[in-house]
């Protein structure tokens, strides 16, 4: 499994420095979740990792290799993006946008596969929209569209992915159902998945390790148990919590303490 770092990233925006001198390890095989206040850099921060936005110092690797020395086609062969808001062409069908997720493997001498088709099957077998595969991205329920959305990411054949906000927009149930297909991905495909949330307690959830943010530094990484602690909820979401573990699974459960 391919093993991504950042060493001193700072990322900015217009010069409006929004991750500073950040080092980070990313756990290969795990779900690393990334968390933080509104504005901490979450996304910002899995940009960078993306090479989506170019560091204004620092540098991020992938297995070693400086990720600005790869080609594009190599890049998205080895890691996957899935923004938060991710758009397609009007009236694309599912199975032709999976299979887009098979372009970084195609060249001029050489098109579309038997190995390709089969990858397609596979990505939309794995997050169960197989039953989806002619219908228009546009008619589908939100929590359909992120399924093909993780298929299209899938089908990249990439070891590691990156997934902002997976579930923006989504109720509770669709929350879980996306999350629940995440750890498969990782569990069964043998995914290294960085995923951000905005929810404390889906975090500990699901997450093999977290990353806490603070105004574009590092407040805590490790466990759930090590990072959701009342002190770190604190400080990170100035938001004064009770920990507890969780019934259903002995994860830590965030109960805010009301301010009045």
């Amino acid at each position: 499994m391919s093993e991504l770092r950042a060493d001193t990233l700072t990322l900015a925006y217009d010069g409006r420095v929004v991750v500073h001198e950040l080092s980070v390890l990313i756990p290969r095989g795990q779900i690393t979740v990334i968390v933080g206040a509104n504005a901490s850099g979450k996304s910002t921060l899995l940009r960078g990792l993306a090479r989506l936005l170019k560091p204004h110092s620092g540098t991020v690797y992938l297995d070693d290799t400086n990720l600005a020395t790869l080609s594009g086609a190599t890049l998205a062969t080895r890691l996957g993006m899935l923004p938060q808001q991710p758009v397609a062409p009007d009236g694309i069908t599912v199975s032709d946008l999976v299979g887009r997720g098979r372009h970084p493997y195609q060249k001029w001498f050489r098109q579309w596969t038997p190995a390709d088709e089969q990858a397609v099957h596979q990505a939309l077998q794995a997050t169960g929209t197989a039953d989806l595969a002619d219908r228009p991205l546009d008619e589908l329920s939100g929590g359909q569209r992120q399924r093909v959305w993780l298929s299209l990411a899938l089908a990249q054949d990439a070891q590691t992915m990156l997934l902002d906000e997976p579930t923006t927009f989504l109720d509770l149930a669709h929350q879980l159902e996306i999350l629940d297909l995440v750890r498969t991905l990782n569990r069964s495909h043998r995914k290294t998945i960085v995923l951000v949330l905005h929810d404390l307690n889906l975090a500990a959830r699901y997450a093999d390790h977290l990353i806490a943010l603070k105004s574009g530094h590092i407040a805590a990484t490790g466990t759930p148990t090590q990072v959701i602690t009342p002190t770190t909820v604190h400080s990170v979401f100035n938001l004064p919590a009770q920990i507890i573990p969780d019934p259903q699974t002995n994860t830590p459960l965030v109960i805010p303490i009301p301010r009045d």
